[in-house]
């Protein structure tokens, strides 16, 4: 989804001759030509002279990392970068010198009074500014990935013809402050060096405003009236005094509800170069709230700011911001486990960490396609850990309503600490602490209006010292920072500032069975295990095969007979070799041959794998819901999980719920069968309860409990011989965020010989409407735990369930029928009833929209990308029907392929 070349320069091409800029203007640095300094010869203060040439330079975007940029002016291409290991034959060493980009443009000499300012974001990770051949900044202070900073270049402007250089220095993960990528993936060739955020150009008269800052007395709904404090730094530039007045309006940013507008003023008055910080108090009477997807409107509200002279003459113009009348808080429960709420509800966390693009190229298209997915699996937050994005990004979660995790990273120079073992970067310096009070300035300051913001995560594996925490807090109570900070992702120390994170990082990060979520293992210290209690900050079984379509795309056919012929075979597109446990599927596969048995081919290993990351993300998930209100494992209830991960930086073979190509597979339908429905039944694999579970932020609005059952069927799954059944009719209304138990099938289980299937239907027996469906395979014999041998990232099993029986299935008979229910601009919606004839289970269905110029008929590598299914990878009982509904971003041109463990593979629609 990453823009070509060719489309990229159609905006360059438009360069004005001249920025027309007044007093309140901003413009973004369209674009760039990039040279390295060793091909590019002269001084970079020469080059920022005007006029010369840059003939032989590459013409890039405006953001752009150096290998972003090489990709863009097509000296690599992504997909040979991509394909094996052929990454790893880039030559290194051109990146060890700096990188220059260049710009050339029109400016007018500002009127006696006024200034123009260059104003920074970002860049990776230090860098020198010229202007028509002057310094205006050093890299011993533009430093850092997210080193935000604002220079007057008045002094150097010239009418007509300027140019600007900036002199990136190559990027020391261990030096410097970054974006690394730790043991996620390879690094980028480039280590991310560049202009990886925009450089503006910004013009006022003699005083200048900050980007606005909200701060409102909200805590619960509902409210009659809200007050916004409008807040911003002013700052008179001049060495006169300065008289003048702030001028605003807040208004409803969308159409909806009640439309508001709401004008604001107040007088300033500065004495020479000063700088202070004004606060305008705005009432607002009936606030519209702002609330996560699913529990009400995101409702936004717009700001603008205005200071002006004495005469009316306008000084700057903040840029118009949006925010939400909201509040969110967190604290620590008795056992210490930290817990949030949003407008005085409990908010229970369904997340996963997400991971830029390798070369931290920006599509906000790519961007809305992986939050359609976040809500689509019924997950509310997304965990960025120090991979802060662009405004559009923050901008988009606001009115999707997904809730944001910030935080710095781990591993490298942002946690070189003297207590850090684990730590092989150089510890931090004088330089060091001011730069990272710069960064977090910068990075709160465009946080700050953002309703969808959770908190700020001070570290990741571990806290900082106490004089990185002085310079943090201070930069955040500058910015008027209301959200939860927390020392750190782990639960290892924290400094006396924060107290305890109430956060656990205890793993796993490997394949574990679905029985280690809710396991309670007995005379054990429950705090040593990742289990589905407190918070997990970053855990999961470590999976996420991509389908054949994508693996054919990144794995040559050696990479691919590997992958199920030699299963302890390392791999280029997993964890670098020295992360060690993850540069192999080894522990994987070891799991997959002893549990489903040993692969006989590459399409047997695939869905074998599908299977099991289905499993794995789905028992996850479910444990963290269903253990919210429980006293098992001591006592200690789940208050939110963060899976590790939901995508990938780069095309992966694990570590997240969707592919690098946006094609969900078993471990995002498992995820969605576990957290997508509101009301929701299922399995513990240990109890052998089946319980109902509440994802709702309320009560079950109002259900009589004559009105709703639970039917459990649990049939052998080779010849569909039914076990047990059970109807469960009167069910008790749940509370949010709680499960009760209601049924047990520990003695129908104990029955089995082989593998069986157990459905769970939660019904309104009103209408006889299905609220939840639930299909788990199972055995009589579980996995078994090694507990005594949980390491930091996996926990051994001992003896493996045996699911080998799944392989020898009977052939099912099933119908499909493809309708189109809808077509609009971006594709159509269409759905697939299937009906199982036979009279044995027909297991693991999958549906895949396939592109009709896919000259195989019954084949799948056309799979079309991004899609929202209601459900697949579904299992139908004996004589069972059910109705799926798919988006697919294709008005025409397509066709649905059917598959499965026992069903022959085959077309089943074209349109």
């Amino acid at each position: 989804m990453y823009p070509s070349c060719s489309f990229c320069l159609l905006g360059f091409l438009t360069l004005v001759s001249g920025f027309a800029l007044n007093p309140g203007d901003s413009v973004t640095i369209p674009g760039w030509y990039l040279q390295s300094s060793v091909q590019a010869r002269e001084d970079a203060r020469k080059l920022s002279q005007p006029d010369v040439k840059t003939d032989s330079w590459h013409r890039i975007g405006p953001r752009s990392t150096v290998m972003a940029g090489l990709l863009q002016a097509g000296v690599y291409n992504e997909s040979e970068l991509f394909y094996s290991d052929h990454m790893n034959g880039v030559v290194l060493s051109d990146f060890l010198s700096p990188w220059l980009y260049r710009e050339e443009f029109g400016l007018q000499v500002p009127p006696r009074g006024d200034h123009i300012f260059l104003v920074t974001h970002g860049i990776s990770s230090k860098a020198d500014l010229y202007l028509n051949g002057a310094q205006v900044a050093s890299s011993d202070y533009q430093q850092g990935s997210f080193g935000g900073h604002q220079y007057d270049v008045t002094a150097h402007v010239r009418s007509g013809k300027n140019a600007l250089v900036v002199q990136a220095y190559p990027t020391d993960y261990h030096a410097d402050f970054s974006q690394g990528f730790a043991d996620w993936n390879p690094a980028p060739p480039d280590n991310g060096t560049g202009v990886w955020r925009d450089i503006e150009l910004k013009q006022t008269g003699p005083t200048s405003l900050s980007p606005v800052r909200i701060v409102t007395d909200f805590k619960t709904a509902p409210n009659e009236r809200a007050t916004v404090w409008v807040i911003t730094d002013v700052t008179n530039h001049n060495n006169v005094p300065f008289q003048g007045a702030l001028q605003g309006i807040i208004e409803t940013d969308q159409d909806v509800g009640m439309q508001q507008r709401i004008p604001f003023s107040g007088n300033v008055r500065l004495k020479p170069n000063e700088h202070a910080t004004v606060s305008l108090p705005v009432v607002i009477p009936n606030p519209q709230i702002w609330w996560p997807a699913t529990w009400g409107r995101q409702s936004l509200y717009a700001v603008q700011l205005n200071v002006t002279t004495l005469q009316g003459t306008v000084s700057d113009r903040s840029r118009r911001s949006t925010f939400g009348i909201r509040h969110v808080k967190s604290q620590l429960n008795s056992n210490k486990d930290r817990s949030f709420s949003i407008n005085g509800q409990s908010f229970h966390v369904r997340g996963a960490g997400y991971a830029p693009d390798l070369f931290l190229r920006f599509d906000i298209n790519r961007i809305r396609a992986i939050f359609r997915y976040v809500l689509d699996m019924g997950l509310n937050t997304i965990r960025l850990e120090g991979k802060l994005e662009h405004p559009e990004f923050y901008d988009l979660a606001d009115r999707m309503g997904i809730m944001v995790l910030a935080g710095w990273e781990c591993c490298d120079k942002w946690e070189a600490w003297e207590y850090n073992p684990d730590s092989e970067a150089r510890q931090w310096t004088s330089t060091d602490y001011t730069t990272a009070y710069h960064q977090m300035y910068h990075e709160s300051a465009y946080l700050q209006t953002h309703p969808s913001l959770l908190g700020f995560i001070l570290g990741s594996d571990y806290w900082p010292n106490e004089h990185a925490t002085a310079q943090f807090l201070s930069a955040l109570e500058q910015t008027n920072w209301t959200n939860p900070i927390i020392a750190s992702a782990s639960g290892r120390g924290s400094p006396p500032a924060l107290g305890p994170s109430g956060m656990k990082m205890l793993g796993p990060y490997d394949w574990v069975p679905p029985n280690y979520w809710t396991a309670n293992p007995q005379d054990q210290d429950i705090t040593e295990w990742g289990t589905a209690y407190g918070f997990g900050s970053e855990q999961g079984p470590g999976v996420g095969t991509p389908t054949f379509p994508s693996l054919t795309r990144f794995l040559s056919p050696a990479d691919l007979h590997n992958l199920w012929s030699h299963p302890s075979a390392g791999s280029y597109h997993l964890s670098p070799p020295r992360a060690g446990e993850f540069h192999t599927r080894k522990l994987y596969n070891t799991a997959l041959f002893r549990r489903y048995g040993t692969p006989t081919s590459l399409e047997d290993y695939l869905q074998k794998s599908q299977m099991m990351d289905y499993e794995a993300t789905r028992a996850e998930f479910e444990g963290f819901t269903m253990n919210q209100n429980s006293s098992r494992n001591g006592g200690r209830p789940a208050m939110g999980v963060i899976y590790w991960m939901l995508n990938s930086a780069w095309p992966s073979l694990h570590w997240q719920l969707f592919d690098y190509y946006l094609r969900p597979a078993g471990a995002y339908f498992g995820t969605k069968a576990a957290a997508a429905q509101g009301e929701h039944v299922a399995y513990d694999y240990v109890s052998q309860d089946i319980r109902v579970v509440n994802n709702h932020h309320q009560p079950t609005s109002g259900r009589h409990r004559d009105k709703r059952r639970v039917e459990v069927e649990l049939i052998t799954a080779a010849d569909g011989k039914t076990v047990d059944r059970q109807v469960v009719v009167g069910v008790d209304e749940t509370e949010p965020g709680a499960s009760i138990p209601i049924a047990n099938v520990a003695d129908a289980v104990n029955q089995l010989s082989g593998v069986g299937f157990l459905k769970l239907l939660l019904k309104d027996s009103a209408n006889g409407s299905v609220l939840s469906r639930n299909v788990y395979w199972v055995t009589k014999k579980n996995d078994i735990l090694d507990w005594e041998k949980t390491n930091w990232y996996t926990t051994p099993v001992s003896r493996y369930a045996d699911f080998t029986g799944l392989s020898t299935l009977r052939m099912a008979s099933v119908l499909a029928h493809v309708n189109r229910k809808q077509t609009t601009e971006d594709g159509s919606t269409l759905e697939v009833a299937l009906e199982n004839k036979a009279d044995i289970p027909a297991f693991f269905i999958r549906l895949t929209a396939v592109d009709a110029a896919n000259r195989q008929e019954d084949e799948v590598d056309g799979e079309m990308a991004p899609v929202i299914w209601s459900d697949n990878y579904v299992t139908l009982f004996p004589r069972e029907s059910l109705k799926l509904t798919v988006q697919i971003p294709r008005k025409d041109g397509w066709r649905m392929v059917m598959t499965g463990v026992n069903v022959k593979k085959s077309v089943v629609g074209r349109g």
